[in-house]
């Protein structure tokens, strides 16, 4: 196991750029590095190894040992992570959301249809390499925006792809697709309630998203259209094409990668999801090969590592690749002091059916 230590904060500096959407701020930790290591973007890790992830998927159990083989802390406050990919092998990108006033509940009163205020904050995407070192941090939304937390993101090998949406329930939410290279967000759909989990299905070439909790799976069919930017505060909201519940209540998904459409599965479209939930006084979580149309978890497996400060690592950020032959899982678990957890499923783990 390798373990990276972080590094200074000093000598950060702050840009602002402008775009038909949106201010762009974005603070520069690490001068005349680039966001990611080429201008010719990689592919995405889990889409690129479909078929042999699906296969190691389905030799996991209760009882499948997960080695750490990689612990890396990460530089400076990373707010709340919601969501992460990797691109390249040496560069992490952070969802994120920082809170400046806290929700309040309604103590169980449904106000225009929410239970709690709306509270404030910012989205962020910050940008990390291989040892943790923080490379820029990107502040995606406007001071008092009402739409501020990130949810789960993907990466297609050209755009990741997020939604930045009211902390709360049964509200409204705007979908971004973010250029690696640059940072920049383009704001290109509207919608109603709060959606949080993204996944861009590049075959199909259609988003699914997630509402609060994973309760609903939201479509959209993007049909390769070229995206006009549209106003952070628009008010023209756009319906999807379909609205699908999670059958299962095991877990919440909160970070989701779009797998690809294996032959295992008949080539139906699949998604990689980690996500935890409270029964009673317990924390459970895992991770699920989920089925795009009809949210059915075809394979699950139940994850019990803990982090450093005792949360449970399926919590929040994931991303998953085949290393050296290898399943692989990535998890940043922690609020604010946040460390990468890196784990490879053993081959010579008991099976358990």
């Amino acid at each position: 196991m390798r373990t990276s230590s972080s590094l200074s904060l000093a000598g950060a500096v702050t840009l602002l750029t402008s775009s038909l959407s949106l201010a762009l701020n974005v603070t520069v930790y690490q001068p005349n590095v680039p966001y990611v290591t080429s201008q010719r973007l990689p592919p995405p890790f889990a889409a690129s190894n479909c078929d042999e992830i699906v296969k190691q998927f389905n030799d996991l159990g209760r009882t499948t040992v997960w080695k750490l083989v990689e612990k890396v802390k990460f530089q400076g406050d990373t707010y709340e992570p919601e969501g992460m990919v990797r691109i390249g092998d040496d560069r992490y990108f952070v969802s994120a959301a920082e809170y400046t006033s806290h929700t309040v509940s309604y103590n169980g009163t449904i106000v225009n249809g929410t239970d709690r205020t709306a509270g404030s904050g910012f989205a962020h995407m910050i940008v990390f390499d291989g040892k943790g070192g923080r490379i820029a941090d990107a502040t995606l939304t406007e001071p008092g925006a009402l739409e501020y937390h990130n949810g789960g993101v993907d990466y297609d090998g050209q755009y990741i792809w997020a939604t930045i949406a009211q902390y709360r329930p049964n509200t409204t939410a705007h979908f971004v697709r973010i250029d690696p290279r640059t940072l920049q967000p383009t704001t290109f759909l509207h919608a109603a309630d709060h959606h949080g989990g993204v996944v861009h299905d590049t075959k199909a070439d259609r988003l699914y998203t997630l509402n609060w909790g994973a309760r609903n799976a939201s479509t959209w069919q993007l049909d390769g259209k070229t995206f006009t930017p549209k106003a952070d505060n628009s008010t023209t909201v756009t319906k999807p094409l379909a609205v699908t519940r999670n059958p299962s209540y095991w877990a919440d998904y909160q970070d989701c990668k779009f797998l690809g459409h294996p032959s295992l599965y008949n080539e139906r479209g699949m998604m990689i999801c980690s996500g935890v939930t409270t029964l009673g006084n317990a924390t459970i979580g895992g991770i699920a090969l989920v089925d795009e149309e009809s949210m059915v978890p075809v394979s699950e497996v139940p994850i019990t590592m803990v982090s450093d400060l005792g949360t449970l690592v399926p919590m929040n950020p994931f991303d998953v690749d085949i290393v050296n032959g290898r399943l692989r899982v990535y998890f940043l678990p922690d609020q604010h002091n946040s460390t990468l957890y890196v784990y490879e499923a053993q081959a010579n783990s008991p099976y358990e059916y």
